[in-house]
C-alpha cells in the first residue's frame, strides 16, 4: 500500500501516540495539515511559529510525552529558535517538524534564491538541540520520525529538530510498518553498595533533587529514601512537586534563602539526583562544595560538570534509588520540625517586606483548582512564584529558568491548557505578554481553558530594579502600557483588571478559574524581587 509523505509523517507520529501538535501553515508544509487532520491528530494552528515552539514545550512540560511542532521553511524555522533554546535547556522533550525547499532546486554549496532557502536549515538548530535529521529520500519519512521522536524522549530529554523538504510530502511511498517500540536496557550500578554506606554513615545527609528526578517519576522513592534517612530535601526549579506538600522532608523554599541555604552548608552528605547544579540554582556556585557527593544521573558528564562528586551512580533516578537500602535513621521529628519552622519564618519575612507578593502567593494557594498547571514567565511576579509557590503535584509548575526566555509563559500556557490535565493559569508581565498577545486569537477559537494574569507595572519590572539598585538613569525599561483588558476583549476573550493583590484580585481570580472559557485579569502593580532572582542572592 502506498500514500504520501505527508501521511507517512502523520502516520508515524500517531504510531508514536501522538494526539495535538501546534503549527502554522506555509506555502511548503500544507500537505501535511491535510495528513494530520486524516490520521486524527488535531493540529493547533498558532500566529507565530515561535508560540508553537513554546506551546509544544509546555504540552511536554504538562504530561512528559511528545511536544510537537509544525513550522514552514526558512524564516519560520527560525522564528522557533528561542523556544527550542528554552526547551533544549530545561529538557523539554520536543520535535520540531520543519520543512525544507524542494530537493530538486537545491545546489550543494549555493544558495540559489529559493522562496525561503537557507543554505543549511538543520545547522540553525544544531546549538540548541539534541541532535538534528534532514529527510534524504521519500521513502525515509517514517523511519526518520521515529528515530527523531527517540531522540527526543530519551534521557535526557530535549528539543530534535526534524527536516523534510517539501517535494517529498506529495511523493508516493510505501506505507511502512512502525518499528517496535526501544526498550530501556536494565542498568547495572557497581556503587550501589558504597553509596548506601556513605549515606549510613552520614550525620546530617541531604537530598538534592532536580528535573531528572521528577522527569523519571522518583517522587515516591525519593520520598520514602528521605524519611528513611531522616534528610531534607531540596528541590530545584525543575523539580518543584515532586514531593507532596505535606511530605515531612520536605524543604518549603529554595536554596536561596540563607535557612534553607544552611540545611547545604551543614550536610556531611549530599545525594544529589537528576541534576547539574547549574548557576540559577547555585547562585552561580557560590555554594560550597559538600564534603561528600553522591551523584545520580543518567549522564555522568552532566553530574561532574559543576560539583564533582566522589561517587556516580549513572543510570535511570527512579530505578537507582528504588534499589538504594541503606540503615533507618533517628531524628524524622526533628527534621520536620525544623522545615516547618523554616518555612514559617520565611512566609513572616515575605509577608514584612514584600506584602503584595504575600497576597499573590496566599490567593493562589486559596483558589487554584487541585489539577491547575501554573505557567510562570520571567518577570518580577513569575520570580515569586517560580520560587515560592506551593506546587502540589509534579508538572503542576512550567518555568523558563533553563535558558530564561522572557515571553514563554503565555504561549507555553496554551500548550499545557490543550494538554487537558487541568486548567493553566500563566503569571506574566506586561513585557512579556506582548511578545506574543496576537496569540490571544488562538486562544479564542480553541477555547482553551487558560486565565492569564498580566502584572502591569509599566515596563520592564526586574531591569528597572537593576539599574536603580545600581544608581543608574531609567532607560529603557518605562513605558505606556496599553489597554490590556481592551485588548484581550477585541479577540473575544473575557477580561477584567484590579489595582494590586488585594481582595478584589482574589475574588475575580476565583471567578476566572472556575470559568470554563479563556480569560485575562489584568493587575496594576509593582513587586520587590524575591530572593531567588540574581540581585538579591545573599551568598558573595
Amino acid at each position: 500500500m502506498a500514500v504520501s509523505g505527508a501521511r507517512e509523517l502523520a502516520d508515524a507520529l500517531k504510531a508514536l501516540g501522538t494526539e495535538i501538535a501546534f503549527g502554522l501553515p506555509g506555502v511548503h508544509n500544507l500537505p501535511l495539515w491535510e495528513a494530520f487532520a486524516e490520521v486524527g491528530i488535531k493540529l493547533v494552528g498558532v500566529r507565530h511559529e515561535q508560540t508553537a515552539g513554546y506551546a509544544a514545550d509546555g504540552y511536554a512540560r504538562a504530561t512528559g510525552k511528545l511536544g510537537v511542532a509544525l513550522v514552514t521553511t526558512g524564516p519560520g524555522a527560525a522564528n522557533t529558535l528561542g523556544a527550542v533554546g528554552e526547551a533544549m535547556a530545561s529538557a523539554a522533550p520536543v520535535l520540531v517538524i520543519a520543512t525544507d525547499i524542494p530537493s530538486t532546486l537545491r545546489r550543494p554549496g549555493v544558495v540559489r534564491g529559493v522562496l525561503h532557502e537557507t543554505s543549511d536549515q538543520q545547522a540553525m538548530f544544531a546549538p540548541i538541540t539534541k541532535g538534528g535529521f534532514t529527510v534524504r529520500a521519500a521513502d525515509q519519512i517514517g523511519t526518520t520520525v521515529h528515530r527523531a521522536a527517540r531522540l527526543a524522549l530519551q534521557p535526557q530529554s530535549g528539543p530534535v529538530y526534524l527536516g523534510v523538504p517539501t517535494d517529498y510530502l506529495r511523493e508516493s511511498v510505501p506505507h511502512r510498518r512502525p518499528p517496535a517500540p526501544h526498550r530501556k536496557p536494565e542498568s547495572d550500578v557497581p556503587d550501589l553498595a558504597r553509596a548506601e554506606a556513605l549515606l549510613s554513615d552520614a550525620q546530617r545527609p541531604l537530598i538534592w533533587a532536580g528535573g531528572g528526578a521528577l522527569r523519571s517519576g522518583a517522587g515516591e522513592a525519593i520520598g520514602a529514601l528521605a524519611e528513611k534517612l531522616a534528610a531534607p530535601v531540596i528541590t530545584t526549579f525543575a523539580a518543584r512537586g515532586l514531593l507532596p506538600l505535606d511530605h515531612p522532608c520536605l524543604a518549603p523554599n529554595p536554596v536561596h534563602t540563607p535557612e534553607v541555604g544552611e540545611l547545604w552548608d551543614e550536610a556531611d552528605v549530599v545525594l544529589a539526583i537528576g541534576t547539574d547544579f547549574d548557576g540559577l540554582m547555585t547562585q552561580n556556585w557560590l555554594m560550597p562544595q559538600p564534603p561528600q557527593l553522591i551523584a545520580i544521573n543518567v549522564d555522568a558528564d552532566d553530574a561532574a560538570k559543576n560539583y564533582p562528586p566522589d561517587l556516580t551512580l549513572v543510570g535511570d533516578a527512579r530505578a537507582i534509588v528504588e534499589r538504594l537500602l541503606p540503615k533507618q535513621r533517628d531524628g524524622l521529628d526533628d527534621i520536620t520540625l525544623r522545615l516547618a519552622g523554616i518555612g514559617r519564618r520565611v512566609r513572616q519575612r515575605i509577608r514584612e517586606e514584600e506584602p503584595q507578593a504575600f497576597d499573590l502567593l496566599s490567593t493562589l494557594d486559596e483558589v487554584l483548582p487541585t489539577d491547575a498547571v501554573l505557567v510562570s514567565d520571567m518577570c518580577v511576579a513569575g520570580y515569586w512564584v517560580g520560587g515560592f509557590h506551593r506546587v502540589r503535584a509534579p508538572r503542576k509548575l512550567a518555568y523558563p529558568m533553563g535558558w530564561g526566555t522572557l515571553g514563554y509563559g503565555f504561549p507555553a500556557s496554551l500548550g499545557a491548557a490543550a494538554a487537558g490535565t487541568g486548567r493553566a493559569i500563566c503569571i506574566t508581565g506586561d513585557g512579556g505578554f506582548l511578545y506574543a498577545c496576537g496569540d490571544l486569537a488562538t486562544l479564542a477559537q480553541e477555547q482553551l481553558p487558560v486565565t492569564v494574569v498580566v502584572v502591569d507595572d509599566g515596563g520592564y519590572g526586574m531591569l528597572r530594579y537593576d539599574q536603580e539598585r545600581e544608581g543608574l538613569p531609567r532607560r529603557g525599561v518605562d513605558w505606556d502600557s496599553p489597554d490590556f483588558v481592551g485588548l484581550a476583549r477585541s479577540f473575544g476573550v473575557h477580561a477584567d483588571r484590579v489595582s494590586g493583590f488585594g481582595r478584589a484580585f482574589r475574588r475575580l481570580l476565583g471567578e476566572f478559574v472556575e470559568s470554563d472559557e479563556p480569560n485575562v485579569l489584568v493587575v496594576k502593580a509593582k513587586l520587590k524581587p524575591p530572593l531567588n532572582t540574581s540581585p538579591r542572592w545573599y551568598r558573595k
